[in-house]
């Protein structure tokens, strides 16, 4: 029985080491793994924590995301509206402009239509003052000169009552016949005048007549008055065929006054040139002064072949220098340019 257990002992002694290293072997390798699983547990704890505030982080996003989504379609939804409403307005506007040129444009053919009249009456108010203003202005010059020779009769009507009061006390009878000669030379030169006045009035009536009523040719005060149009083309002193036909007229009807003319009246028609006051320069016509001149000469060498008497005529060249129209328009200009004839005593 003792040996038996001795041996049970020894038997079971020889499996229980194994056994227990194979346990202990085990449980190394359980810990082991439960450290792996462990580990890994934490490894993935942490990576799902990541994940975890990552997509947190992304849900935050997203959400923030989808507001300003929101956001942008309300302002969408705003600028569509603006951009309506402005595209209304811009029609809206756009029609009334068309609106405003339409009337812009037919106010501006109405003013057109106003300024072609007003041009027109203001021509015609600016010919009719002309030619009263040249009226006036001969009327005045014409004043002049009377005050003139009057002043200059005066003059010698006092050098002769000088020589007449020196000589008055040698002989009161020879002072009378003086003063009664001075008084019949006073009277007959009054008449004279009145006479040469006469004829030339009568002169510029038959020559109305001839000429007809015409806008480029016109009496004016004591002078019978052409443009320079009518007789002369532009910078030229050599008479057109219409001038030549307008004269050969005046000279015919000067010629039938001068034969009425009596013997005793001493008279001549001057011919006056005048220019505007634009200046010429040519190799023919250096000034305006050699312009005037050549043209009141070559009417007054016309009329010598028509038959007037040279001694009987005068040319004389103004310039631009005796203005009738003070203006520096067109208008003006052609009134300036003209040829004048006055029938005068020498």
């Amino acid at each position: 029985m003792p040996g038996s257990s001795s041996r049970r002992r020894q038997g079971g002694a020889n499996y229980w080491p194994g056994f227990v290293d194979a346990l202990a072997a085990l449980l190394v390798v359980v810990v082991f793994l439960v450290m792996v699983f462990a580990l890994a547990q934490a490894f993935l704890s942490d990576a799902l924590s990541g994940r975890d505030e990552a997509l947190g982080k992304l849900n935050r996003q997203i959400d923030e995301l989808a507001r300003m989504l929101d956001l942008e379609r309300s302002t969408n939804t705003e600028l569509r509206l603006s951009v309506s409403q402005l595209s209304a307005q811009l029609q809206s506007s756009i029609s009334e402009r068309d609106a405003l040129v339409a009337r812009l444009s037919n106010a501006e053919s109405e003013l057109e239509s106003i300024r072609a009249e007003s041009a027109e009456e203001l021509a015609v108010l600016r010919e009719q003052v002309s030619a009263d203003k040249d009226t006036i202005e001969l009327q005045l010059r014409d004043l002049a000169r009377l005050e003139r020779d009057i002043a200059a009769l005066r003059a010698q009507m006092a050098a002769l009552n000088e020589a007449l009061e020196a000589s008055e006390a040698l002989n009161a009878e020879k002072d009378v016949q003086i003063v009664n000669l001075g008084e019949r030379l006073n009277q007959a030169l009054a008449t004279k005048v009145q006479e040469l006045a006469r004829y030339r009035s009568e002169f510029f009536g038959r020559l109305r007549e001839v000429l007809g009523e015409r806008s480029d040719s016109r009496i004016v005060g004591d002078r019978f008055v052409f443009q320079s149009e009518v007789l002369f083309e532009s910078g030229e002193a050599v008479l057109n065929p219409q001038g030549e036909t307008q004269l050969a007229q005046l000279a015919q009807t000067l010629k039938e006054i001068s034969d009425q003319i009596p013997q005793d009246i001493d008279w001549i028609l001057r011919v006056d040139g005048h220019t505007d006051e634009r200046p010429i320069n040519t190799i023919q016509f250096p000034s305006n002064w050699e312009l005037s001149s050549a043209r009141a000469i070559s009417v007054v060498k016309f009329l010598i072949r028509q038959g007037i008497s040279p001694e009987n005529l005068v040319a004389a060249g103004f310039g631009e220098y005796q203005p009738i129209d003070p203006g520096r328009d067109e208008i003006a200009y052609l009134r300036n340019r003209r040829i004048e004839f006055k029938l005068d005593q020498r």
